[in-house]
C-alpha cells in the first residue's frame, strides 16, 4: 500500500528531476523504519544512471522536501537506481530496451504457457512482440502480469 504522502513527494521530485535531466522511476515511503526511510529511484534517460546523478538529485530533492515541510518528522532519503532487473512498464522503456532478453509472464497462461523468454521486438495497443529464434510472436497485452528484463542472459 503506498503511503498518502508519496503522491505529494512525487508533485515535488519531479520538476527537481527535470531540472537536472533526470526521471522518477520509483517512490516509496518505509514507515515501518525509525527512522522512516524515503527512497526515490531515479534514471538519467541519456546515459547510465551513475553516483553523480544519485548525489545531484538527493540534494537537490533534500533542499525541496525540506522548504516544503512535507515530511513533518525525521527521515532518511536514499536516491538510487533501480538497476536493471526492474520491470518494463512506460512506452519509453519498451522503446529503450528493444533487442533486449526479456522475460513476459501471463495469467491466464498463453498458449499453456505461463512465462515466455525472447528478445523484445514491440509493445503495441494490444501486444507484447517478442523474437524467439527468428520467430516473432505476439502475446496479448490483456493476460500480460509482468514483462522485465531477463537478468539469465
Amino acid at each position: 500500500m503506498t503511503h498518502p504522502l508519496v503522491p505529494q513527494i512525487i508533485d515535488l521530485a519531479v520538476p527537481v528531476a527535470e531540472e537536472l535531466e533526470l526521471e522518477i522511476v520509483g517512490v516509496v515511503f518505509h514507515t515501518n523504519q525509525r527512522p522512516p526511510v524515503l527512497r526515490v529511484d531515479i534514471r538519467n534517460p541519456h546515459q547510465d544512471t551513475g553516483l553523480d546523478d544519485c548525489e545531484r538529485m538527493s540534494r537537490a530533492l533534500e533542499a525541496t522536501l525540506d522548504a516544503a515541510e512535507v515530511i513533518p518528522d525525521t527521515y532518511v532519503l536514499e536516491v538510487s537506481s533501480p538497476g536493471i532487473s526492474r520491470q518494463l512498464t512506460t512506452d519509453r522503456e519498451f522503446n529503450s530496451f528493444k533487442g533486449f532478453p526479456v522475460i513476459v509472464s501471463t495469467f491466464p497462461p498463453y498458449e499453456e504457457q505461463q512465462e515466455w523468454a525472447g528478445q523484445l521486438i514491440r509493445r503495441d495497443e494490444t501486444s507484447v512482440y517478442l523474437n524467439q529464434k527468428g520467430r516473432a510472436i505476439a502475446i496479448p497485452l490483456t493476460q500480460i502480469t509482468k514483462v522485465q528484463l531477463d537478468e539469465r542472459r
